[in-house]
């Protein structure tokens, strides 16, 4: 028996083909497959290619596919991204979930936790004892992604533009960020950010710019570092407290390239942590979501999946 765990995120999406006992015997890697930024016909063609390539010449056929993506615990999400899987044409029993889940699964397994994505995105996503499940965030880019590499880069932007019209403080930030860029003029920003392939990429990348700019004294960039650290916490607090989680022992999972691009982030969020439950421990994703995906993929294919439910 084999089976595929796929994590579809907004920079990049992993499949990976396991055996019957978990064991990964190969992966194949993709960009970003997101239905709002990418559209559907673009998530198809990524979703193909990594199960092809993770596949490869093998003859066979998974016995179940698990795919986690973002969006898809919202119904009209949901249809679509089973539309393309059927598709695709894997005649496979079929698994889709919020790629938070996944992420949760690859850091806690089974047990109650609650996982942080500060990614491209951000999300909270949370499960108890009863298999009940909460959320915070994931609204997308435009009204929501707080405290994710892309809104760490918008507030940077906003400063820099601020400062030039004099409706800000000066920051280092102005520097750094042009030199990044390759230009000498903060009029030249807008063209980049908002005609690029690839705008969100591009200011999502500017993470380690604040980060370093906030080391060398920079209040502006510690404030927008203090406040993504600030709304991560906040959306950990909101998914503890509908759970009825803040008094148990569990794990917070910290996942998403955020926290590796910028520690200071991550150290932060963790101090915080403490106060929002105090018996609960934090650990930082160091596999692959997508080995979340392959764990949830066995269970279908055994017949003792169960999902978590929203409270």
């Amino acid at each position: 028996m084999h089976v595929l765990g796929i994590d579809a995120g907004g920079t990049k999406t992993v499949c990976l083909l396991a055996d019957e006992r978990g064991n990964i015997l190969s992966e194949g890697r993709g960009g970003g497959a997101n239905l709002h930024t990418s559209g559907e016909l673009d998530v198809e063609k990524v979703l193909h290619e990594v199960m092809e390539t993770a596949i490869g010449d093998r003859d066979i056929t998974p016995a179940a596919v698990c795919l986690g993506i973002a969006g898809v615990d919202r119904d009209d999400e949901a249809r679509t991204v089973r539309a393309i899987m059927r598709r695709i044409g894997y005649k496979s029993r079929i698994v889709v979930v919020n790629d938070a889940l996944v992420a949760l699964v690859a850091g806690a397994g089974n047990a109650p936790g609650i996982v942080i994505i500060a990614g491209t995105g951000s999300i909270v996503y949370g499960r108890n004892a009863r298999f009940e499940a909460a959320r915070a965030g994931g609204w997308g880019h435009i009204i929501g992604d707080e405290g994710s590499g892309y809104w760490i880069g918008r507030e940077a932007l906003a400063a820099i533009v601020r400062a030039a019209d004099g409706r800000g403080p000066d920051t280092r930030l102005t520097e750094d960020v042009l030199a990044h860029f390759n230009i000498d003029d903060t009029s030249r920003l807008p063209r980049i950010v908002y005609d690029r392939e690839l705008p969100r990429m591009s200011v999502a990348a500017l993470g380690p710019i604040v980060q370093q700019a906030s080391d060398l004294g920079d209040a502006v960039a510690s404030g927008i570092l203090e406040r993504a650290a600030d709304e991560l916490v906040l959306a950990a607090r909101s998914v503890a407290t509908r759970l009825e989680m803040r008094g148990d022992e569990f794990a917070f999972v910290l996942a998403g390239g955020v926290f590796r691009v910028v520690p200071w982030l991550g150290y932060e969020v963790t101090r915080r942590l403490v106060e929002v439950a105090p018996r609960s421990h934090v650990r930082l994703l160091e596999q692959e979501p997508a080995s979340g995906a392959v764990g949830l993929a066995l269970a279908e294919a055994r017949g003792t999946l169960t999902l978590p439910k929203y409270k």
